[in-house]
């Protein structure tokens, strides 16, 4: 089913904003495709928090305990701290795995500079707020207009033109509003709004992330995400608020086209 001579296709989660929900997102597509036999990988950028390392361990663990058979993707260390230890890490992924994912800090270090020139498709996730919105370029309030561009914006231009110059594919930008709020409240509309007057400016396609549910903070602590609920030897009681979950993550990922990677899908 895999093709051992095409190289990976790489999905960076990048913000230069912490608690976005980057590394949540990262571990639903790294189940995703490894449930659907794909090989996938992981790289975690963050060298303090390392949350998506972390939500493996817990994975692995809980996995041990209880029986459940719960695939999970391969992490790859790097070798030091540089960016010529990315480089090396990053190739030997991209060569051994169908799928790479690539997690970012929240915050403008150079690695995470570094990592975000891999990407294939660009994950960016969003609180949705006016605050997080400032990350990505400066909107005047209303009527909404974008008055330039942030340092992250232009990271992102720089990173397109160096795969131009390369003779690559051109980047994919999605923009994720996370942490929807479940009523239509006027800071809802006016952040949609102000979200698709940069979005033309700045050049990526926003979605409609992931709402606001406890379960995501109480599936880290087990490794687990939301498709493992059904799984055998997994004792979490399905609600009808994960039944919603669901439905959002899979919206997710056929808005920024991740369902046409996935193996046999």
């Amino acid at each position: 089913m895999n093709d051992a001579s095409k190289p990976a296709h790489v999905v960076v989660l990048g913000n230069e904003k912490g608690g976005t929900g980057k590394s949540t997102i990262a571990m639903h597509m790294a189940v995703a495709f490894a449930n659907a036999g794909g090989r996938v990988g992981v790289i975690d950028l963050d060298v303090r928090q390392k949350s998506v390392s972390r939500y493996i361990e817990n994975r692995l663990a809980t996995a041990a305990r209880g029986g459940a058979a719960l695939p999970a993707p391969t992490v790859y260390d790097l070798p030091g701290d540089g960016i010529e230890a990315l480089a090396e890490t990053a190739a030997r992924a991209i060569r051994e795995q169908d799928l790479l994912i690539v997690d970012t800090p929240g915050a403008a270090t150079e690695l995470s500079r570094a990592g975000h020139v891999f990407a294939d498709t660009l994950v960016t996730p969003l609180n949705d707020s006016f605050i997080d919105l400032d990350v990505l370029g400066r909107v005047t309030a209303e009527p909404f207009q974008v008055v330039r561009p942030s340092h992250y914006a232009e990271l992102v231009w720089e990173t397109r033109k160096e795969r131009a110059r390369a003779g690559r594919q051109p980047l994919r930008w999605f923009v994720l509003r996370n942490r929807l709020s479940h009523v239509d409240a006027r800071n809802k509309r006016a952040m949609e709004e102000a979200i698709s007057a940069l979005a033309q400016r700045v050049g990526f396609v926003p979605v409609a992330g992931l709402g606001e549910r406890v379960i995501y903070r109480e599936l880290f602590l087990h490794g687990l995400t939301l498709l493992d609920i059904r799984t055998p030897g997994v004792e979490i009681d399905l609600s009808v608020s994960h039944i919603a979950a669901r439905q959002e993550l899979r919206a997710l990922f056929n808005a920024v086209g991740f369902t046409d990677i996935i193996p046999g899908a």
